[in-house]
């Protein structure tokens, strides 16, 4: 393979953990999807991920769970299950989506970049609803559910089909948190 189809690869991979991050099943759904059509070449070992029977799991799968952020105080519950499965979800996505390397530079990636993307941006959004909840009394809730779960087929379609600029858009929401975080901390240090 070439160095490009892995850099290509490399970059489907951490635009699907980034999607993962913000829904766990809807990017797995989409992966499925474009395994079963063809749309991507799968890692060898990962080929049962464009099977029907996946694509039907994760469909029933990605039902339950955006209908599930829907319910006030029960979205916060699938938050504290969804953090751990982002990480293990976005581990699995890099490993399918990169191909032609050894097992160790995949599982490496895989774990870094995958599932540590997929665990930031999912411990980013979980922070959101439960601030959401305590300020709003989870009215606002259902807004941050519908931006996340549109911000996530976005991550996810443009992962497959654009890679690169799922990449920058990566880069782009690791640029907003930094900013966010670097304001936070400027307000909670006291003045001297």
């Amino acid at each position: 393979m070439e160095t490009f189809d892995i850099i290509i690869s490399i970059f489907l991979g951490i635009g699907l953990a980034t999607a993962v991050g913000f829904r766990v099943f809807l990017p797995l759904l989409i992966l499925s999807l474009a395994g079963f059509y063809d749309v991507i070449p799968l890692n060898e070992s990962w080929q049962w991920v464009g099977s029907l029977t996946a694509v039907i799991t994760m469909g029933v799968a990605t039902l339950v769970e955006i209908f599930g952020y829907y319910i006030p105080w029960f979205d916060n519950l699938l938050d504290t299950i969804a953090l751990p499965l982002a990480t293990l979800a976005g581990t699995a996505v890099m490993v399918a989506t990169v191909t032609d390397l050894s097992p160790a530079v995949t599982w490496t990636l895989a774990i870094i970049a995958g599932g540590g993307t997929a665990a930031a941006i999912k411990g980013n959004t979980s922070a959101a609803r439960l601030t959401s909840s305590t300020t709003t009394g989870g009215l606002a809730n259902p807004v941050l559910t519908t931006v996340e779960t549109g911000t996530s087929i976005v991550m996810a379609v443009a992962a497959i089909f654009i890679p690169i600029i799922a990449f920058v858009l990566v880069l782009f929401l690791f640029f907003i948190i930094f900013r966010f975080y670097k304001k936070l901390r400027k307000k909670r240090l006291p003045r001297t």
